[in-house]
């Protein structure tokens, strides 16, 4: 195969987003290595398919972390997507940014260019986005953003009942503030999901510069002295070099950039070493500064069986609405993805009015995805914490390219996450006990009646807790020593590569991260065009 100006490792979010904008220069060539198949089949475009698709080992890597102390010695799954699309093709689809903060954070922690005035703009130039018309957001980008197109009584009764707890409306929850409670917004082409690969990058595919390679697994980056120079892959049973003019780009994720790193001597000396591998750059901060949102469902079971899904999905006709819906007017609960309704509220523990936990409600309660709605009918409200102190750690175990990683999460490892959680299941509770939802549930099913005090919470939270699926950080970005990538995201001690990925997040935003993934790979490719 002949060489290339870039080779970008992963058509995930980052990846898919980057060799598009690339691509746009028709001077530019660019090889997209992706290790899984193609995004095809009924559940990878149907919204609501993300329930079936997280945990199918044909489009995920289900890794699993290792038992941790904060969850009772618990392994937490972490599956992450293996198809064209990567993540964005099997999440939950929900958009929502994070905090002007965030953004602002992450240049105060050496981010220089990355604070929120800096990254507006990219994120208006990404997104064409279905609502009214603002100043915070795109018309003209290539993905898809729509509002929510399901209504439910019993959630609309929350929205109430938060409202009389005391937070108040926010219909953009991407807009001047994360505050307060709506209704979430979804990356939806017509009725279909729009993921990177149907937003960025099949659309760049007809192009001649931009060649995808399916199934092919990065085995080791080729060097040239200090210089990354090219990678090897494997693909069909061969070991297929190819050459980069200009630079290789790590868009693999937070698991597996750090993990492509170490088995390429780039990482914490010592562990190289007790690995057999010869450090090329001592970087220990690679694969550290791991950070994940740990939600705590709170269930309740309804009075009312029209208004959860887990009596809905049960009864045929019902079923046949939600088709004919979906089918004809684009709408309804096959539209929904992983939370419909909810927002940021405040602890004791927030800094003014800057949200530190968020809330996601649903109308079905499940255990986890891929398993059976609950057979009463459920009424769920997930809350997490912003903005978790908690770091942990991804570290290879062998030097099989093939092999897992070891990842620590160490959730709940200071006492602010774990205070902040339990008091975000308190609120929860408050807001389910509002005069406005107060009658509609019976009970209490999760954590249950009688989980009362702080301890048993925490010990509800230690043996319930369950990951929001988004993992940061691996590969910090900033301008001290111990950083792995700079600012422009290159990453030091070597020369000739970048990563481009949520590793790079200094910190953790407050919602989900796929929106401020789109984000860094839009702002990668004019950092990108500016230098070449």
């Amino acid at each position: 195969m002949d060489g290339f100006d870039y080779i970008i490792v992963g058509s995930g979010t980052a990846g898919a987003t980057l060799a598009s904008r690339l691509t746009e220069d028709p001077a530019c060539s660019v090889l997209v290595l992706e290790a899984g198949g193609p995004d095809r089949g009924l559940w990878l475009k149907l919204p609501v398919g993300y329930y079936k698709s997280i945990y199918n080992s044909r489009v995920s890597h289900l890794y699993r972390s290792e038992p941790d102390d904060g969850i009772d010695g618990r392994q937490m799954d972490c599956p992450r997507g293996r198809v064209l699309g990567g993540s964005s093709s099997i999440n939950g689809l929900i958009y929502i940014r994070g905090q002007a903060e965030d953004f602002d954070d992450w240049e105060a922690l050496g981010a220089e260019g990355w604070g929120y005035r800096d990254v507006l703009p990219h994120f208006r130039s990404l997104e064409t986005y279905s609502g009214p018309p603002s100043q915070y957001r795109g018309a003209h980008g290539p993905l898809q953003v729509s509002d929510l197109r399901m209504t439910n009584p019993a959630c609309e009764d929350w929205l109430n009942a938060a409202r009389e707890w005391g937070l108040p409306d926010n219909y953009d929850l991407n807009g001047e503030s994360s505050y307060g409670v709506g209704r979430y917004q979804l990356t939806l082409r017509g009725r279909f999901r729009d993921s990177a690969a149907t937003a960025f990058l099949k659309p760049a595919m007809a192009r001649p510069n931009l060649t995808v390679q399916l199934r092919a697994r990065v085995t080791r980056l080729v060097f040239e002295g200090n210089r990354v120079t090219g990678v090897e892959y494997a693909q069909g049973g061969q070991i297929i070099t190819v050459h980069a003019d200009r630079e290789v780009i790590l868009s693999a994720g937070a698991v597996q950039t750090p993990q492509i790193l170490q088995l390429a001597g780039i990482g914490p000396a010592d562990h190289l070493r007790a690995m057999g591998i010869v450090p090329r750059h001592d970087a220990p901060e690679v694969g550290e500064n791991l950070q994940d949102h740990l939600q705590m469902r709170s269930i309740v079971e309804l009075t009312d069986t029209h208004d959860s899904l887990n009596d809905h999905v049960r009864d045929p006709i019902r079923l046949a609405r939600m088709g004919l819906d979906w089918l004809i007017g684009s709408k309804g609960p096959l539209t929904v993805g992983a939370g419909q309704y909810g927002g940021g509220a405040c602890t004791s523990h927030a800094k003014g009015r800057r949200p530190d936990i968020q809330l996601f409600v649903m109308p079905l309660s499940v255990d986890k995805p891929g398993k059976p709605l609950h057979r009463y009918s459920g009424f769920t409200t997930s809350v997490w914490q912003c903005h978790p102190e908690s770091r942990g750690s991804i570290r290879i175990a062998s030097t099989d390219p093939a092999a897992d990683p070891q990842i620590r999460p160490n959730y709940l490892s200071t006492q602010k996450d774990r205070d902040v959680l339990v008091e975000g299941i308190k609120i929860v509770r408050e807001i389910f006990a509002q005069p406005a939802f107060r009658n509609r549930w019976s009970r209490e099913v999760v954590p249950g009646g009688g989980v009362q005090t702080d301890d048993e919470i925490l010990t509800a939270i230690r043996k319930g807790a369950t990951t929001v699926y988004h993992l940061v950080g691996t590969c910090r970005m900033g301008t001290d020593d111990s950083a792995v990538v700079d600012p422009t995201l290159r990453v030091n001690g070597v020369s000739g590569l970048r990563v481009v990925d949520a590793s790079v997040m200094p910190k953790i935003t407050s919602a989900n991260t796929n929106a401020a993934t789109f984000m860094i790979a839009e702002k990668a490719a004019q950092l990108l065009k500016q230098t070449s």
